[in-house]
């Protein structure tokens, strides 16, 4: 079965991949005893496997947390310490940026290691500003918005600080995400602020502003707003940010959540993740042609730690849709390393031992964001084979396919190839296996996630 690629198609060019340092990085940041295959601190082995292309697989997207507060407040109803974040705010136009400081510590290290991209995000004002002085609402506060218009400029203020202080230090800041899944209700378990389309698009609008007003975050964009599931309100959203001039200048982009939470309704369709992106496609096709948009935040969202390619492969269809239907730039995971029992990691970490696992949703991931270059250009490549997901990509002579076999049945490929093929394999048996071979035809194992990599 040969693939067959067309360097005439093109279609978006792609970023890269990432993750958020969300709620671990405050705790492996503190892990300085020794990992004994690495020779490293552990700390220092964990970000080294997620952002060196060297070493690890090599994610280009750091996604930092501007806290709200909780963890000194102890205010709210959030039963998981690591979910209470610190904040650097200690009174109006006053800081203290020694806070946080395993946090700072790994989103510095994953730069240090290849991280060229940083992404603030804020899931709660800061609780000195919203309306309650908590991170999220009441328990029995429902749709409300918890932080008030007159506190829209200072909420900015703060997050612009922060923003101009990371720069100072180096790190390579590039986005700015102050409203985080604002369609829901965020009462508890977390930090959290709802917003409607209309409010949502007037907090982007006053942190556009006075952007314009800082010469120093004239490289930083705004991104946003993240809504948390595909099926609601990403039309709205998009429509209101797209009435302001201020935010359309600084935004560059429209990122979405990747969710499609599965809900038991017996309407045909409900569930049908793919007619949802496709929708979505159209819409955006219709009405904004020339805007681009970003998966920030996806995690298979099943309990339990599922270290298998069952997961990996869930993983990977997503990433091949989101791509190839609805043509985002980046892609980025929830979160890289979880301490809990679900599928949101790329690696699990166990408190008790302070020790780490490796899951095949990492390898599989390395699979995509290890080989396909920064700013590579996604062609059309196919195959007779309905049963294999295929991704192509172009830069600087080079061709990577990316394909990807759900079925229980080995295949059998062939690439019109210029020189030797590497091959990097991610199955039940291989963890991205690498072999450079002068065959151009190609087994394609059972399960599997394949990188095929060739000249030409």
């Amino acid at each position: 079965m040969k693939i067959t690629v067309d360097y005439g198609r093109k279609h978006s060019v792609f970023e890269g991949f990432g993750a958020s340092g969300a709620w671990w990085a405050q705790e492996v940041g503190k892990w300085t005893h020794t990992d004994k295959e690495s020779g490293k601190s552990v700390r220092d082995t964990i970000a080294e496997l997620l952002y060196s292309k060297d070493k690890g697989i090599g994610l280009r997207t750091y996604r930092y947390n501007i806290g709200a507060g909780s963890a000194h407040s102890g205010a709210g109803d959030i039963g998981n310490p690591l979910r209470r974040t610190e904040s650097f705010d200690i009174g109006e136009g006053k800081y203290d940026f020694t806070r946080d400081e395993a946090a700072v510590y790994m989103m510095k290290k994953a730069a240090e290691e290849g991280a060229d991209e940083i992404i603030l995000f804020v899931n709660s004002p800061v609780e000195r500003l919203t309306k309650n002085h908590m991170s999220h609402l009441g328990r029995y506060q429902i749709m409300r918005e918890n932080i008030s218009r007159k506190n829209y400029r200072a909420f900015a203020a703060y997050c612009l600080d922060v923003t101009e202080h990371f720069l100072r230090e180096g790190l390579p800041v590039k986005y700015l995400s102050p409203i985080n899944e604002p369609i829901w209700i965020w009462n508890g378990g977390q930090e959290g602020c709802h917003y409607s389309p209309m409010t949502a698009a007037a907090v982007m609008k006053v942190f556009a502003e006075e952007m314009n007003r800082r010469p120093a975050l004239r490289d930083v964009k705004l991104s946003g707003v993240e809504s948390g599931d595909l099926r609601w309100f990403n039309k709205s959203y998009t429509r209101a940010l797209m009435k302001h001039k201020a935010v359309r200048d600084r935004i560059d982009a429209v990122d979405v959540h990747s969710y499609c939470l599965p809900l038991p309704i017996p309407v045909k369709g409900f569930n049908d993740r793919e007619a949802f992106v496709r929708r979505f496609r159209k819409w955006l096709d219709r009405h904004y042609p020339d805007l681009p948009v970003k998966m920030s935040e996806w995690c298979h969202m099943q309990g339990g730690r599922d270290k298998t390619m069952k997961s990996a492969l869930v993983m990977a269809d997503t990433i091949y849709k989101d791509i190839s239907i609805l043509n985002v730039t980046s892609w980025q995971h929830w979160i890289a390393v979880s301490e809990v029992d679900y599928c949101d990691g790329l690696i699990y970490i166990n408190l008790s031992d302070k020790s780490f696992e490796m899951t095949k949703r990492y390898y599989a991931t390395g699979n995509f964001s290890k080989y396909i270059p920064y700013k590579a250009e996604r062609i059309d490549a196919y195959c007779d084979d309905k049963d294999l997901k295929i991704l192509g990509f172009a830069k600087d002579g080079k061709t990577i396919l990316v394909v990807i076999n759900d079925t229980a049945a080995e295949k059998n490929i062939s690439v019109d190839a210029v020189g030797p093929v590497t091959v990097a394999v991610t199955d039940n048996d291989h963890d991205l296996t690498e072999t450079t071979a002068e065959n151009k035809d190609i087994t394609i194992t059972p399960e599997s996630v394949t990188t095929i990599i060739y000249g030409g």
